[in-house]
């Protein structure tokens, strides 16, 4: 297996876990005939900081776990494939920011779902490959803008059914991490003038030192 297939592997096994874990979870509610809403974040209680924990791994009905499924595995492909060495790190932190703040400022009403979590990866996907000038970054999470479906509105209480604060605290979480681990990650992508030698250097380069200039006699 090449270098780059192990990295490609490797960048699937913990979103891939994760996506499984969800399903697992929804299975289990299902199969029991029980509601888990409970589980999610309830702001300013203290019973619900539970939720921080256990609010993404929630979904309210199949549908809205078939929604979130495919950009958390598609955004957390990409972390773990760009990000190899910060990318737990910065799940993580996206994970638990995203859920505190959410604890912290959202209304009084239980709060499920991973969401949060995927507008946290997209907003420092796309966020981080602008200061890194990298623009396989910047087209994945643009393509997940526009596949997930007007995610940008989702930022705006249109549908007061929706947690747009989970959206906002996750795109909080993940716009303040790409500004502080903005010295790491994939190096940028130069441009074909970068790349290109300057014929004049090469000129330069390959002149005979004995035959520079003397200064008149």
């Amino acid at each position: 297996m090449s270098e780059e297939n192990k990295r490609f592997v490797y960048s699937l096994v913990f979103p891939g876990f994760f996506v499984l874990l969800l399903w697992a979870v929804k299975f289990f509610e299902t199969g029991m005939e029980i509601s888990l809403v409970e589980g999610g974040v309830y702001p300013r209680r203290w019973t619900g900081l539970q939720g921080i924990l256990f609010s993404p791994l929630i979904h309210g009905d199949w549908k809205h776990l078939i929604n979130n499924s495919m950009p958390a595995l598609l955004l957390s492909v990409a972390l773990f494939y760009f990000y190899r060495d910060i990318a737990y790190k910065i799940w993580l932190l996206i994970y638990f920011i995203g859920g505190i703040l959410l604890w912290s400022v959202g209304r009084q009403a239980y709060h499920i779902g991973a969401s949060g979590l995927i507008y946290g990866l997209a907003a420092f996907l796309f966020l981080s490959g602008l200061i890194r000038r990298v623009n396989s970054l910047t087209a994945i999470s643009l393509l997940v803008v526009f596949w997930y479906g007007s995610m940008v509105w989702g930022l705006l209480p249109f549908d007061f059914e929706v947690s747009f604060e989970a959206h906002i605290t996750g795109a909080v979480s993940g716009v303040i991490l790409a500004v502080i681990y903005r010295d790491q990650g994939p190096e940028p992508e130069k441009s074909t003038l970068d790349e290109e030698e300057d014929p004049s250097e090469e000129d330069l380069s390959a002149e005979d030192p004995t035959e520079d200039n003397q200064p008149d006699h």
